[in-house]
C-alpha cells in the first residue's frame, strides 16, 4: 500500500513532452501517447484481469428453430469466470480516473456487476520482489503509465476482486451465491480427495516396510 516513487513526481508542460517522446522511442508497438493542444495526452495501457470470483453477464436470449427471437423475452444474467490471463488494451486519457477504467473494463465484456466489487491495482517488480498496491479512484493510471515508462516489470495494471475485509454477501444476487456453494463444494470434495490420496499413500508404504 506504500505509494511508488513516480507517484509523488510533478512534471511542467516541457516535461510531459519530454517524457511522452522517450516513452514513445522505448515501445515496440504502434501503442504511442500523443500529446494534445490542451495539455492533456492519450495513450494505452494494458490490464490484466486476475479475478477469483465468477462475474455476471446478461442471459444470451434462446432463438427458437424458426430463427426469430421470441417476442417476449425475460431479462436474465449469468455468471461465468473469465478466462486465466485475460488481457485488455485501453485507449485513455490522461485525466481519465481508475474508477473510470473499471467502468470501461465492464463495459468491454458486458459485465453487469457493481463495478465497486471490483478493484484495479499496480504492480511492480523491484529486488526480486513483487509489490502490489490498490489505485484510488482518483488516481490517473495513463499518468503512471508515463511516469513508470513502458516496462511491465516497473509498472503493470491489474484489475481484481475490491477485498476490504469481510466479505459482503448481500451485495451478491441469488444465482451468483448458488455459484459460489458450488464452488465451494467441489473445492472442499478435491481437498478431501487429496487427503485421501496422501494418506493411502502414507498407509500402502508402511505396509509395504512391514
Amino acid at each position: 500500500d506504500e505509494p511508488s516513487e513516480w507517484e509523488k513526481t510533478e512534471l511542467d508542460q516541457a516535461q510531459v513532452e519530454q517524457r511522452i517522446k522517450e516513452y514513445n522511442s522505448q515501445i515496440n508497438s504502434n501503442l504511442f501517447m500523443s500529446l494534445n493542444k490542451d495539455g492533456s495526452y492519450t495513450g494505452f495501457i494494458k490490464v490484466q484481469l486476475k479475478l477469483v470470483r465468477p462475474v455476471s453477464v446478461p442471459a444470451t436470449k434462446r432463438v427458437p428453430q424458426s430463427g426469430r427471437p421470441h417476442p417476449q423475452g425475460v431479462k436474465r444474467r449469468t455468471s461465468f469466470y473469465l478466462p486465466k490471463g485475460t488481457v485488455k488494451h485501453l485507449h485513455i486519457l490522461s485525466h481519465t480516473r481508475a474508477s473510470e477504467v473499471i467502468d470501461a473494463l465492464l463495459r468491454k465484456f458486458t459485465v453487469i456487476d457493481n463495478p465497486r466489487k471490483f478493484a484495479l491495482f499496480e504492480r511492480s517488480e523491484k529486488d526480486e520482489q513483487v509489490y502490489l498496491r490498490k489505485l484510488g479512484d482518483d488516481e490517473q493510471p495513463l499518468r503512471l503509465r508515463l511516469l513508470a515508462g513502458p516496462s511491465e516489470k516497473v509498472l503493470s495494471f491489474i484489475l481484481k476482486e475490491n477485498e476490504t475485509g469481510e466479505v459482503n454477501w448481500d451485495a451478491f444476487t441469488l444465482p451468483e451465491l448458488h455459484n459460489f456453494l458450488l464452488i465451494l463444494q467441489r473445492e472442499e470434495e478435491e481437498h478431501v480427495r487429496r487427503l485421501r490420496h496422501r494418506y493411502a499413500r502414507c498407509r500402502q508404504k508402511m505396509q509395504e516396510a512391514l
